[in-house]
């Protein structure tokens, strides 16, 4: 993650979400955890056959704001971790002029994913 432009400053103005954030926080259940283990074992190979043919990360639909949100592999991997770890994902910049053709979504990796999979077991 990129460093805190803030840390360290008492001003901070994410101080204040803090308690908020306390209320709202709670532990991820065990079945959230392992969801998020085979998420992040998935993005591995994801990476892994995508990359090399230029897609740069995954493109996500917000629920909230309607908008798409591109992540890059490390970006990805780096949120979900902190998930993993944390329970809660920080905000993050958005990706600066994504070309949108350079993402894909989850579901389009996991089809490649499992194409790339069922036609090496037919050899």
């Amino acid at each position: 993650m990129p460093p805190d432009p803030f840390a360290g400053d008492p001003d901070d103005p994410a101080r204040a979400l803090d308690s908020v954030a306390d209320e709202f926080d709670e532990p991820l259940t065990d079945s959230e955890r392992a969801e998020l283990l085979t998420d992040l074992t998935d993005l591995a190979v994801y990476q892994a056959l995508l990359q090399p043919r230029g897609v740069r990360g995954v493109v996500v639909d917000c629920g909230d704001c309607g908008e798409p949100h591109y992540h890059d592999w490390e970006l990805l991997r780096a949120s979900l971790q902190q998930l993993l770890s944390d329970g809660h994902m920080r905000p993050h910049e958005p990706a600066f002029q994504p070309d949108p053709q350079a993402y894909v979504s989850w579901e389009y990796c996991r089809g490649y994913a499992d194409g790339v999979t069922s036609s090496e077991t037919a050899h």
